[in-house]
Parts: C-alpha cells; sequence; structure tokens
C-alpha cells in the first residue's frame, strides 16, 4: 500500500485528494498537515511514498519546505500541489527536488497518471504546468533567434569596454592594432543597434552579456 502525505492548510483539499483515492485498492492518504512545521514533524516518525505539497503555506514557503524535505528523506515522492500556473514556480520547484507538479482543479485520473509516473522514475507535468513549461520555452527560443550572434573576439572586447579600458589600452592588451578594435565596436554597436559606446554597455548588461 502507497501512503500520500498532503500538506496543504485548505480543509477541502485534504478532503478532495481523500476522496480520490478512497477507491483505489493501492493507494492510502496518511495524513494531512497544515503547515510546513507540522509536516516536517510528521516526517521525523513517517515516512510516506508520496507528498503533495502546497506552494503557499502560512509558516513556511513551500519551494523552501522542498529542499528541506528533499534533505533528509531521498526516497519520496514530492509533487507540487497548487493553484499557482507559473513557469518560473514549477521549474523552481522541480529544481528543489519536486518530482511533479499538479494543479488543484485537477481530475482523479491526473492524480492517479502522476502518481504512477512519479513512482518509475518520472518526472510529471500536469497538462497545463506543461503548456507553461513549453510557452517559456518558446519565448527564451524567439529571443534567442532574434538576438544577434557575436564572435569570441567581439565578446572578449566588449567585457574590457565594460571594465573601463579605453581603445587604445585594450589594442595592446590583445596585441591588436587600435584600428582592429575600432572596427570591432562598430562593429558591436551595429549588432546591437545602438549609437554610443554608453548605450551598447547598457544592452549588454540588459542581456547579461558582461
Amino acid at each position: 500500500m502507497r501512503s500520500i502525505l498532503v500538506i496543504d492548510d485548505h480543509p477541502l483539499v485534504g478532503d478532495g485528494i481523500s476522496m480520490m483515492v478512497k477507491d483505489m485498492e493501492d493507494v492510502s492518504l496518511a495524513a494531512v498537515c497544515k503547515s510546513g512545521k507540522e509536516a516536517l514533524a510528521y516526517l521525523e516518525t513517517h515516512s510516506p511514498d508520496f507528498i503533495l505539497l502546497d506552494i503557499n503555506l502560512p509558516d513556511i514557503d513551500g519551494l523552501e519546505l522542498c529542499v528541506q524535505i528533499r534533505k533528509n528523506h531521498k526516497q519520496v515522492k514530492i509533487i507540487g500541489l497548487t493553484s499557482t500556473n507559473e513557469a518560473g514556480i514549477i521549474t523552481q520547484l522541480l529544481s528543489n527536488g519536486a518530482n511533479g507538479y499538479l494543479l488543484k482543479n485537477m481530475e482523479r485520473e491526473e492524480l492517479i497518471q502522476a502518481l504512477n509516473e512519479v513512482k518509475q522514475g518520472k518526472i510529471f507535468l500536469s497538462k497545463a504546468a506543461n503548456q507553461k513549461i513549453l510557452e517559456q520555452f518558446q519565448s527564451v527560443r524567439e529571443a534567442m533567434q532574434k538576438f544577434p550572434m557575436l564572435t569570441r573576439r567581439e565578446k572578449e572586447i566588449l567585457v574590457l569596454l565594460y571594465e573601463g579600458h579605453s581603445g587604445p589600452a585594450i589594442a595592446d592588451k590583445l596585441c591588436l592594432s587600435p584600428f582592429t578594435i575600432e572596427t570591432h565596436r562598430k562593429n558591436l554597436m551595429q549588432k546591437l543597434e545602438v549609437n554610443t559606446t554608453q548605450q551598447l554597455l547598457k544592452v549588454a548588461r540588459e542581456y547579461k552579456l558582461v
């Protein structure tokens, strides 16, 4: 029999999970903890197979709680259970050691699928959460496609400009002519669509190039 610990301060959530697993032959609801501290105390003496973890708890941030649980309970499968469907939250929770992400409006079949897949060592995302991740990936890919590719030398010169080196100083440091450095600087300005070195460095900071 596989056991589930629900960590959520809303009574209806625990009741809902209880109803969902009531007819499952191999799954049972072990306990419902309404706070992070209560959950940590429970885990000191119990070892559930699964944890359904809300992100918004009254005492401990769910993301941080996930880290604490994973540190001391390597084998338990942690699935985020929340109404928050944001790509940043989803990826952070997974980075903190979670095995999956469900939304509270899930259907019973989706819960069953999540439990089965994380048991097999897979990462499970609800359909809505998965869509958010795909949208984030698409936006990043589009940004990368729009962003001009810089050569290794251009990146090197850009960093030196950011550090405050003058054109002649950079030329001397890289054993290049001042004319070559100036050509690279103009190419950088053209690629990043700016008119001054100051604007060039500002855009470089925004794109985390320096």
